[in-house]
């Protein structure tokens, strides 16, 4: 089968959606090599990471013949058709407009409507692109894609849409999470990021909406032994998080780092002695499921999907909760028997979130899609 994907962040971004896209794309094409896939964007990044991507054996990158405006929007239905695609699977909330006319069966994911439940994060022009995109998206795919059973509860209360639509298929991490590194890398790393004996490890940009003020307000009654090491994009919210720990004094207990190489990341989540993700609200939590993966046990916030992501071998608090939080993390700092506990029940549960496993999903989901008559229920399962 010619099987096609929106591939504009395959292409061009490299981490979040980006990788969500190759990360599906190449292990389809890893465990279904009969098919050929389709990537379609207007342009593609200069990285060495993306074109070792394209050229994967099975996987085609098509570009716009002539003018790109719009071309991923509405010109790309004729390379459609001229491909002889049997499916298309927009990886990231839209379609292209008038797909459901070409006879084409189409596939939609949505990671989640944040902008809908959390719009003071967002501009008033972003939000209203999201939406008419992800509605619209919604409204005439074939079939859609939620990450998380939180996602598909959003979007069939939010958007109205029939539950059968929609099936629920998580997301996996890097396979670089999926393999302990050699305590050689992990001092290397150690010595480069100048990383305390003993710390807890915090990952995601600093914005609002993955509220690390709550952490920084915990912070002061957590075992002093113990640092906190954030990874992540700074916004205008730092502000807010330095003013805090300038107020409860806590400055040589906090380090941040920034552009930290992907590589690396796998090995500072390893040394890690634990993972705290106060976010209000997510679609899924990819960083909960590299934590796991990484054998560190994990702190989450009740209220969205966290739970799906974390499992019941790991901690969940109110995200308003910092003497609670501050509990969880003490609860576990100062336990051996039960951080080897729950470092056990994550990584058991977390084999959930395998590639083969998803992947099989998705080409399931495919088949159903293009021929909802056919037998085929847990073929590959």
């Amino acid at each position: 089968m010619n099987i096609g994907f929106d591939g504009k962040r395959a292409a061009n971004n490299l981490t979040g959606l980006g990788n969500y896209s190759r990360s599906l794309i190449a292990h389809l094409a890893k465990y279904f090599p009969q098919n050929q896939y389709f990537i379609y964007s207007p342009k593609i990044k200069n990285s060495l990471q993306i074109k070792s991507f394209t050229e994967t054996a099975g996987i085609h990158l098509k570009l716009p013949t002539s003018k790109r405006i719009f071309w991923r929007s509405l010109g790309v239905k004729t390379q459609l058709l001229k491909d002889k695609i049997v499916l298309y699977h927009g990886l990231s909330h839209e379609l292209p407009i008038g797909i459901n006319k070409t006879g084409i069966p189409s596939v939609v994911t949505i990671h989640d409507l944040i902008f809908i439940r959390f719009p003071q994060y967002y501009g008033i022009i972003d939000r209203l692109i999201y939406r008419l995109k992800t509605k619209y998206a919604c409204k005439y795919a074939s079939k859609i894609i939620a990450i998380s059973e939180r996602t598909k509860q959003d979007i069939i209360e939010l958007y109205k849409v029939d539950a059968d639509k929609i099936a629920v298929i998580y997301q996996s991490c890097d396979d670089s999470f999926k393999t302990p590194a050699p305590d050689r890398l992990k001092e290397q790393v150690k010595e480069r990021y100048k990383l305390p004996d003993k710390y807890i490890l915090n990952v995601g940009t600093i914005e609002a909406r993955k509220n690390l003020l709550t952490l920084i307000k915990s912070l002061k009654t957590i075992n002093e032994g113990y640092k906190l090491v954030v990874i992540g994009k700074k916004t205008d919210y730092f502000k807010q998080i330095e003013k805090e720990i300038d107020l409860l004094k806590l400055n040589n207990r906090v380090l941040f780092l920034q552009n930290v190489p992907f590589n690396d990341l796998p090995l500072i989540y390893q040394l890690a002695s634990a993972f705290i993700y106060p976010s209000l609200y997510e679609g899924f939590g990819i960083p909960i499921i590299e934590a796991l993966y990484s054998n560190v046990p994990v702190v989450a916030a009740t209220g969205s999907c966290l739970e799906e992501a974390g499992g019941d071998g790991s901690l969940y608090v109110s995200p308003d909760d910092h003497n609670g939080l501050a509990n969880a993390v003490n609860k576990i700092l100062d336990n051996p028997e039960l951080q080897t506990e729950m470092r056990q029940k994550g990584f058991a549960y977390v084999q959930k979130f395998n590639n083969e496993v998803i992947s099989k999903q998705i080409m399931q989901l495919y088949l159903e899609t293009m021929i909802p008559s056919l037998p085929i229920k847990n073929k590959f399962r």
